[in-house]
């Protein structure tokens, strides 16, 4: 094989069973050498005679991954894809898939071109291309309909998530599992079938499909499900589309051309680059750009989380999922006690939900232990804070974990936007202090906020990062900045629902606007969730002005209108439902406010709501890169996406911005200065590569980010 084609295939033989092995570090992607090796191997082995039968697998972890992204519209150097699976599946000797590892998309489509499929305890199949914006393009949505029947292949794909080897073997996605060796169970395997004079083939299944033609609750059900869990994305219809064709068409290869001309149509779709400039921009944003690969990690055996409520609990259930022992604080028992029940509740609803064996919340709840009592702590290896925010109280907190934990602990704060550099003086070890912010339901929301101190070492920064990702986060490093990167670019887009909300636009249009254009929840449907009173309170109880822009959730709390909470705020809403309905009676109430800060009101456009709110993220979010919060614009397409409801398919708000046209950006910007010439100034970032025809790329990393960014521990504080 050419030097020039990336991995390839070792060939062993075994008695009468040669063994192809793909040896593609560190996955074993579809690259150009392996496809052109498994060509080659496929060829040597039905050309020996003394060969009765192939084994595929792969060489490490993984079976095969999956095809190589990075050859995405590019003239394939060797063989295709379709060219080297066609050659597996007519293969004049069996072949078994032996799936050592994981087995995603090509990979798990490879399999499917295999006679026979076999995996050990620990494999994992599925396609996952939805979750790139693409579908299975190897015959997938042709070959998977006709092994486990149509309505099975559609939850599986456009889910995009992955099943356990026991679950495929119950769905018949494959043939066996290996308890032993894997390489001699298939030998034994194959042993059994080479005296067969036919080797089925997965094309030639049509039973399952023959029974689904004319069902239209099939299709119709895949359609709510891509309706309600994949909103607004272009893919999950293809996938659909494809399967439709596997059912109606008696040709297979009728179904496989159809399926091509739907992937094509995906592949050139917008979304698909959006997600995968997410699918990379998750991987860069878990490295921290001057903390050199080779540093040490503190080992995270053990931990303690600070706070038995909400956040606390839900961080606990982190670490317990992780497989990491946790004690729970409290410094009062009734706390505690509901604080472990609403854990076991969580847990409980998993089990009911078929997401979790009880053998699984039994194993997660013996390792999450309650206690009144700093002493406890004294032997983990970190400690998250998780109290509400008060800089004292945080402070105090950490004075007396300071005493009572092993100096070698790292201490971290979840919190929102307090600073992190005031919290570490209150310790002898502000190197070994950071900022965890979870998002609410932690236990649930992917997005970790890990906030650098100025203090906070290397170790530290790299040990978070690394529990983050075993937890299964996203996490981001933002430097400790007020409002860190996520609230402070929230901070625009909520001021701009609130002033389109004085300026005539009711709360409906504005979250249907924003809905429509993907988010996952408008603002005033938030602020309702959220509880417009804390806001409220808080300033009453400050003797804080109300600003103009809370002025008009000030009047409604004023009316007893607190939200969710009490079933009125922007909406009403009905006894044990969390839909909102239109409040008609609030419009008085708008119109008011409006009149007394001498606001016309007037008939805005869905357009314009959705521009201001997001353009406000974005300008933001040129400030937050140029200052160095963020390391990366595609750090903050990350947050949003992850934290904040931002559809996937749009990329984020930076990569969003890139796409509109950084000019027209700047054009709008411009535009609506003509209304509030105080809010809209283009950031200087955001106007430079517009000049230039320029897109967000990586920010630049000052020297001195503290110096650069004009910020002291006195003036910063919760946002």
């Amino acid at each position: 094989m050419a030097n020039e084609l990336k991995g390839t295939v070792n060939y062993t033989v075994n008695g009468n069973i040669a063994i192809l092995e793909v040896d593609n570090p560190p996955v074993n992607p579809l690259s150009s050498g392996v496809r052109a090796g498994l060509t080659d191997c496929i060829a040597k082995a039905n050309n020996d005679d003394s060969i009765k039968g192939i084994i595929l697998t792969g060489a490490g972890r993984s079976f095969i991954a999956g095809a190589d992204i990075s050859e995405f519209g590019q003239k394939p150097d060797g063989p295709d894809l379709h060219t080297a699976l066609k050659e597996i599946e007519f293969s004049k000797k069996p072949v078994l898939a032996a799936i050592n590892g994981t087995a995603l998309g090509g990979g798990l489509e490879t399999a499917l071109v295999c006679n026979y499929r076999m995996g050990t305890n620990k494999a994992i199949v599925g396609l996952p291309e939805v979750n790139l914006g693409l579908l299975p393009g190897a015959g997938g949505t042709q070959r998977l309909p006709r092994l486990i029947g149509p309505s099975q292949a559609l939850k599986m794909m456009i889910a995009g998530t992955p099943i356990s080897a026991k679950k495929a073997l119950q769905q018949g996605v494959i043939d066996a599992i290996s308890e032993n060796s894997l390489i001699e169970d298939g030998i034994a395997f194959l042993q059994d079938k080479i005296t067969l004079s036919e080797h089925p083939k997965v094309r030639d299944k049509n039973e399952k499909l023959l029974e689904a033609r004319g069902a239209d609750n099939i299709l119709a059900e895949a359609k709510a499900l891509a309706a309600k869990t994949r909103r607004g994305q272009f893919a999950p219809g293809q996938i659909i589309s494809c399967v439709e064709a596997a059912i109606n068409e008696d040709d297979f290869d009728i179904g496989m051309k159809k399926e091509s001309e739907y992937f094509l149509e995906c592949l050139v779709h917008p979304q698909r680059e959006a997600m995968i400039h997410i699918f990379f921009g998750e991987r860069a944003a878990s490295k921290i750009s001057d903390i050199p690969k080779e540093t040490p990690l503190h080992q995270i055996n053990s931990a303690g989380v600070v706070g038995s409520g909400t956040m606390g609990g839900g961080i606990a259930m982190n670490f317990a999922n992780a497989g990491i022992p946790v004690l729970i604080l409290d410094q009062d028992e009734k706390n505690l006690s509901r604080g472990m029940g609403v854990i076991e509740k969580n847990y409980q609803m998993m089990v009911d939900r078929g997401r979790m064996s009880q053998d699984q919340k039994d194993t997660v709840m013996q390792i999450i232990t309650p206690t009144l009592s700093y002493e406890d702590l004294a032997d983990v290896d970190i400690v998250v804070e998780a109290v509400y925010e008060n800089l004292e109280l945080k402070q105090e907190i950490f004075k007396s974990l300071d005493t009572a934990v092993n100096d070698q602990a790292i201490l971290a704060s979840n919190t929102s936007g307090l600073d992190i550099d005031a919290i570490a003086s209150s310790t002898n070890r502000p190197n070994k202090v950071v900022g965890t912010h979870f998002f609410s339901p932690a236990n649930v929301m992917r997005l970790l906020e890990v906030v650098r101190g100025s203090k906070s070492s290397d170790e530290t920064m790299a040990t978070v990062m690394a529990l983050g990702k075993k937890m299964g986060k996203a996490s981001v490093v933002s430097l400790n900045a007020p409002g860190f990167i996520g609230n402070r670019m929230l901070y625009g887009y909520t001021y701009q629902a609130n002033m389109l909300l004085l300026e005539g636009a009711l709360p409906n249009q504005i979250d249907s606007a924003l809905e429509s254009f993907g988010m996952s929840m408008g603002p005033f449907r938030m602020m309702d969730l959220v509880g417009l009173d804390l806001g409220w309170r808080a300033r009453k109880l400050g003797g804080i002005e109300t600003p103009l822009t809370n002025k008009i959730s000030d009047a409604l709390c004023e009316q007893d209108r607190f939200g969710q909470k009490n079933s009125k705020g922007f909406y009403n809403y009905s006894e044990g439902s969390r839909a909102p309905n239109p409040a008609p009676e609030n419009e008085s109430i708008y119109k008011e406010v409006s009149e007394k800060n001498n606001i016309q009101r007037r008939e805005i456009s869905d357009q314009e709501i959705i521009d201001r709110c997001i353009f406000a993220l974005v300008n933001e979010g040129a400030k937050i890169l140029e200052e160095g919060v963020s390391q990366r614009a595609g750090d903050m397409d990350i947050v949003y996406i992850n934290g904040y409801g931002f559809p996937i398919w749009r990329g984020g708000p930076m990569f969003y911005a890139n796409q509109f046209g950084l000019g027209k950006v700047v054009e709008k910007i411009n535009e609506f200065a003509e209304l509030d010439k105080n809010f809209w100034k283009p950031a200087p970032m955001l106007e430079k590569l517009a000049s230039d025809s320029g897109l967000f790329g990586e920010a630049p990393a000052p020297e001195d980010r503290a110096k650069k960014l004009g910020f002291t521990t006195g003036n910063m504080g919760g946002v």
